[in-house]
Order: structure tokens, then C-alpha cells, then sequence
């Protein structure tokens, strides 16, 4: 039973394949046998549509030639005008010209309305005569084409999502050590400023603390200076009062009290003979090369560098002192003494003269009544 079955179904198969081999020529032969004939009709339809376009071509020259002739009337008529002033010719120019424009519209709109029946009846009579055999292949063949393009624009679409998830979490990595970066930086910041403002501090009260040493220190400096200041204007005083007293001895020895008597001023002996001692010349020592105390000092500086001058009296400042004026016996004591002249290249001096420092000034002074003989300003530095 079942293998009569089987023969007759192998049978059957056979009969059905040897019928669709047969049948496959017959297809072929009657869509060549249709091809042929839709070929024959599409060359009469391309024929008479040549033949067509011909005759429109004819048409158009035809038109051109006429509106160049019409041109050509409308250029005489103008010429006229321009020779002429006559109202009637210029009004039939005109007319002309109007009808020309019309006529050219019109053979415009007729052009379009030809060619646009021309091509609907050429699509018409193309989609009724036409079949295409392979219409559900190529669309087979399409759909298999979209759905690829489909599935290609997917995988694209995919690696875009891809690349730009990849790219926005290596932005937001970015980001993120960006922010750490700044934060680190932010702290390390924080440090340095914590570190400068603690040296600042420190430094601030190092200042503070020299700043109180030093006014400690010149508290007690003024307290020194003036307990000494005190201390020692009582010693000179004492020693002035001791030097002039022995200045007065030697005076009267000298016979100062006989000079008074006779309004006489003493003398001295410099070694050839006695001179008065009160014709000072203050013009002529200054001329002498020996005694140029100003280029000695520009090769000696230091020994025109003296220390702090202390006048004798607390309150006193600088003043100006010219010859001829006298001044306190303090301020010309042995302590203020030049008792070495000519180190700083000054001549000598003898009988009641001295050489005295003044602030910065020197002095010569007559130490009987305190009259300034000479003067130098400026003189140490």
C-alpha cells in the first residue's frame, strides 16, 4: 500500500515537472514574440513623434521669421517717427507693436499647450502598451535592497549610538577628572595659601616683636644717651670751668691784665718774631697750595668722617654762624677742640685762636671773648 503510493506520487511529480519544462519555452518565445512587437510600436510612436516635432520646428521658424519681419516694420516706423512728427504713424507703429507682443504671447501659449498634450499622450499610450516581465523581481529585488539599506543604515545607526555614548563617557570622564584635577588643585591651593598666610603671620609678628625691640631699645638708647647727655654736660662743664679758668691764669700770666689796661691785644712769638695775633687774614691762608683742605678731603674721606655732634646745649639746633659773631664758651670747650690742624690742612694757629668744630662747620674763635675769626661750612661730611 504504501509503496503504490509512493510510486504514484513520484509519478505525479515527474508529470508536473516535465509539463512546467515544457511550458517554460512557450512563456519565453510569446514575451520575446510581445517584446518585439512593443519595440516595432515604441519606433512608429518615436517616428511620428520626430515627424511631429518637425513640423512644430517649421512652425516656430515660420513664427521667428514673421516677428523679424515685424520687427523690421516696427524699426522703419520708428525711423519714420524720428524723421517725421506725424501723430497717425506713430499711432500705427504702436498698433503694431501691440499686435506683434499679442502675437508672440500667443504663439508662446500655443507652444506650451502642444508640448504638454504631447508628453500626456506619450506617458499614456507608454503605460498602456507597457508591461515589464520582471516587475516582481525587480521588486523582489528592491524590497531585498530596502530592507538590506535598512538593516545597513541599523548597524550604522548602532555604531553612531555606539560611538557617541563612547565619546559622551569619555566627555563625562573628562569632565570628571577635570573636576578632581580642579578640586585637587583647589586644595593644593588652599595649602599654599594656608602655608603663605601662616609665614605671613610669622612674619608679621617677627616685625612686631622688632618692632617692639627697637622701640625698647631706643627707649633705653634715649634713656643712655640722656642720662649721659647729662652726665657728661655736667663733666664739661666742669672742664670748661676748669679750662677757662686756667686760660685765665695764663692769659693774666701772659699779661692779659696788662692788655686790658692799655686796650691792648698780646702778643705771640712764632719763632722769628712777635706778631699780633688779632690781624687775622682770613683771604690769605685759603690761596696757599699747602693748606687745600678741599682736594685733601677728596682723597681722604674717611678722616673727614667724625662721629655724632652733641651741642652743649639739650634744646639747640643748627644755625648759621658768620665771621664777627660771638658765641658761649660752651661751644667752643676743649672737647670740640681741632687740637691737629694741619691733619685736615689747616694752617696753625697761636696765642687765644682755636680751631673749633661746629656741627659740620669749622670755626676759628677767639677764645678771650668768643668772636668767630674764620669760618668753613661744609666742612665734614
Amino acid at each position: 500500500m504504501h509503496l503504490t503510493q509512493l510510486l504514484k506520487g513520484s509519478a505525479l511529480s515527474a508529470l508536473a515537472v516535465a509539463m512546467a519544462i515544457t511550458a517554460l519555452p512557450t512563456e519565453a518565445e510569446a514575451q520575446s514574440r510581445e517584446r518585439q512587437e512593443r519595440i516595432e510600436r515604441d519606433r512608429g510612436e518615436r517616428a511620428a513623434a520626430r515627424q511631429e516635432r518637425r513640423a512644430q520646428r517649421a512652425e516656430r521658424q515660420q513664427r521667428t521669421e514673421r516677428r523679424a519681419q515685424g520687427e523690421r516694420r516696427h524699426d522703419r516706423l520708428k525711423a519714420t517717427e524720428s524723421t517725421g512728427n506725424n501723430r497717425v504713424d506713430i499711432a500705427q507703429a504702436r498698433r503694431e507693436r501691440r499686435e506683434n507682443v499679442r502675437e508672440r504671447r500667443a504663439d508662446r501659449r500655443q507652444d506650451r499647450r502642444e508640448t504638454q498634450s504631447r508628453n500626456r499622450t506619450y506617458r499614456a499610450e507608454r503605460n498602456r502598451t507597457y508591461a515589464d516581465p520582471n516587475r516582481a523581481e525587480r521588486r523582489a529585488e528592491r524590497i531585498a535592497e530596502r530592507r538590506r539599506d535598512a538593516r545597513r543604515e541599523a548597524r550604522q545607526d548602532r555604531r553612531v549610538d555606539r560611538r557617541q555614548d563612547a565619546r559622551r563617557e569619555a566627555r563625562q570622564d573628562r569632565r570628571a577628572e577635570r573636576r578632581q584635577d580642579a578640586r585637587r588643585e583647589a586644595r593644593q591651593d588652599r595649602r599654599v595659601e594656608r602655608r603663605q598666610d601662616a609665614r605671613r603671620e610669622a612674619r608679621q609678628d617677627r616685625r612686631a616683636e622688632r618692632r617692639q625691640d627697637g622701640r625698647r631699645e631706643a627707649r633705653e638708647d634715649r634713656r643712655i644717651r640722656r642720662d649721659a647727655y647729662r652726665d657728661g654736660r655736667r663733666a664739661e662743664r666742669r672742664r670748661d670751668r676748669w679750662e677757662d679758668r686756667r686760660i685765665r691764669r695764663d692769659a693774666y700770666r701772659d699779661g692779659y691784665r696788662e692788655a686790658r689796661r692799655d686796650h691792648r691785644r698780646a702778643r705771640y712769638y712764632d719763632g722769628r718774631r712777635w706778631r699780633d695775633y688779632d690781624r687775622w687774614d682770613h683771604r690769605r691762608w685759603r690761596d696757599n697750595r699747602r693748606y687745600d683742605w678741599y682736594r685733601h678731603r677728596y682723597h681722604n674721606r674717611d678722616i673727614f668722617r667724625l662721629g655724632r655732634y652733641y651741642a652743649p646745649y639739650r634744646d639747640y639746633r643748627y644755625r648759621r654762624l658768620n665771621i664777627g659773631v660771638q658765641i658761649g664758651n660752651l661751644f667752643f670747650g676743649s672737647r670740640y677742640w681741632i687740637n691737629d690742624p694741619w691733619r685736615y690742612r689747616l694752617p696753625n694757629v697761636y696765642g687765644p685762636y682755636r680751631w673749633v668744630r661746629y656741627y659740620d662747620d669749622v670755626l676759628l674763635v677767639d677764645v678771650y671773648n668768643g668772636e668767630v675769626v674764620d669760618v668753613i661750612y661744609d666742612f665734614f661730611w
